[in-house]
């Protein structure tokens, strides 16, 4: 039985907000899955001020977005210009990212750290998080007013926001959840200008 592991996406707080929200849940490490991790519009949240920032409060900081970012530099991961999820999911590289989430569960408390505010309108929930559950491993979603969701919630609403039965005759549960990934994953996913 693993520890949960927490998301959060750093949206626009600032800094102090973000790391109340970690110590509010008792988080002790942040793994940071942005692939580019430079915020523009919250310089706080460049990958260097944060890891400082994380560091001086006391919590660890490590970076996977090579390994579980979204923007992916294999062609494999692609459909066309689009990333493809499910492609990404089946990556020696991401798969070694989930082992390093799962081996640091161990000794630390980990929140996946993006940028998005709404947890179904990121990778980090329908492509990580989905695949730690798999695992095993529990998801809990901060929200921005420092409520909690579990990842089963958080499927609930996705399928709800969709307009998805829970139930179909033709159907496993399982489908149904796969279909919703999906559709919001594609929705979601990067695509590369060409």
């Amino acid at each position: 039985m693993f520890p949960p592991v927490f998301t959060i996406g750093h949206s626009t707080h600032t800094l102090a907000r973000l790391l109340a929200l970690l110590e509010q849940h008792g988080v002790t490490a942040a793994a940071d899955v942005r692939s580019l991790p430079y915020s523009r519009m919250n310089p706080q949240f460049d990958r260097e001020p944060l890891r400082d920032a994380l560091r001086k409060a006391g919590l660890a900081y490590v970076y996977l977005g090579k390994e579980l970012g979204a923007r992916r530099e294999e062609a494999a991961c692609y459909d066309g210009n689009r990333v493809d999820y499910e492609r990404v999911a089946d990556s020696s590289l991401f798969l070694h990212g989930l082992d390093r989430v799962q081996g640091g569960c161990a000794h630390f408390r980990i929140a996946l750290l993006c940028a998005e505010k709404e947890p179904l309108d990121c990778h980090r929930t329908l492509l990580v998080s989905r695949r730690l559950e798999e695992r095993g491993v529990p998801v809990i979603h901060i929200h921005a007013d420092g409520g909690l969701e579990t990842h089963a919630e958080a499927l609930e609403r996705l399928l709800d926001k969709l307009g998805l039965l829970r139930e179909d005759i033709f159907r496993t549960r399982e489908e149904i959840a796969a279909e919703a990934y999906r559709r919001q994953g594609r929705r979601m996913a990067y695509t590369k200008m060409v």
